[in-house]
């Protein structure tokens, strides 16, 4: 499913015009990315956790030219599904 699809859906489900409802689903991401930049994690509630994961400094190894190489500690934005959204995908049988 796409944003575009997503927006179809809640425009037919609401009646509101495709156009605000693509407005609102856009204001929506941008202050989901703008609160993880800020180190901000953002819960809603049944649904999930979109959180910033701290990664710790390691080691790697470049194999192409056989040299280790150490990537430093940086945040990564993940998402965390709540127990009940994953309950019910779980219990989808198809």
């Amino acid at each position: 499913m796409t944003k575009a699809d997503i927006v179809n859906e809640i425009s037919k489900s609401t009646g509101i015009e495709k156009l605000v409802v693509q407005r609102t689903v856009e204001a929506f991401m941008d202050s989901v990315k703008d609160s993880l930049v800020d180190g901000k994690n953002v819960y809603l509630r049944g649904f999930g956790s979109f959180i910033v994961k701290k990664r710790a400094e390691k080691t790697a190894r470049n194999i192409s030219k056989n040299t280790t190489i150490i990537i430093p500690a940086h945040n990564i934005p993940a998402f965390k599904p709540a127990k009940t959204f994953v309950s019910q995908v779980k219990d989808q049988v198809k």
